[in-house]
């Protein structure tokens, strides 16, 4: 199977699966499940840095310690909402409201970018060359453009206002697109095409690449809703 249909129709699945688990699963469940993603995310981690340094050394432990901190305590965010919602539903309502917020912005930014670099004389306006050849600051336009418009779509479920609902759109987008290339250039810096490290991952892209978007968006949303 073609690579791209391969990611593109993986996305699919796990995008219906993480719709129905959040929307139908006890509050119970979440901080079990996210702890499994997020330990599963740190070994992919520790695995790609293994190619860099030996993890027994000063250096390895405190990259391990950085990337603990980053994954798994980012990750640990979204159960943390999921709980802060008080009641069943409004907790998963509120977590899918964060990962649709963040992931949405991921295809805006995508459909964005394509679009322009074919329409636009010259390409795009590279955002950061040097660690993400394909950013550009025509997709994080599109990438804002998306989490605000997912972000007021949500304005009855949240009871935000335009405003707030529009500041967390911004928000989600840009710390979004942070984690992203925070996760990029770990990539390059271990010198692979993407993170798939684990058996189970290879071909679509890796957990580091599905959930690079979702390790600060959520902490720094957290003390707002």
């Amino acid at each position: 199977m073609n690579p791209v249909l391969k990611r593109t129709l993986t996305g699919i699945l796990v995008g219906v699966a993480v719709l129905a688990a959040v929307l139908l699963a006890p509050l119970c469940a979440f901080p079990w499940v996210i702890a499994v993603l997020a330990v599963l995310a740190f070994w992919e981690y520790a695995a790609l840095l293994k190619k860099k340094l030996p993890l027994a050394s000063l250096p390895g432990l405190s990259m391990l310690a950085v990337g603990f901190c980053a994954v798994c305590g980012g990750l640990s965010m979204l159960a943390a909402i999921a709980l802060k919602g008080g009641a069943p539903m409004r907790g998963n309502l509120m977590l899918l409201y964060v990962i649709t917020l963040v992931k949405f912005s991921d295809v805006g930014g995508f459909a964005f970018g394509l679009s322009s670099a074919k329409l636009m004389k010259g390409g795009n306006h590279k955002l950061c060359p040097s660690i993400s050849p394909g950013k550009s600051w025509e997709g994080l336009a599109g990438s804002l453009f998306a989490s605000c418009l997912v972000s007021c779509c949500w304005i009855s479920g949240t009871g935000y206002s335009l405003a707030k609902a529009l500041a967390f759109g911004a928000v989600g987008a840009l710390v979004g697109t942070f984690g992203d290339l925070v996760e990029s250039k770990f990539k390059r810096w271990v010198g692979v095409k993407d993170s798939a490290a684990l058996a189970f991952t290879n071909g679509m892209g890796g957990l580091l690449d599905m959930l690079d978007s979702l390790m600060f968006a959520p902490a720094v949303l957290y003390p707002f809703l």
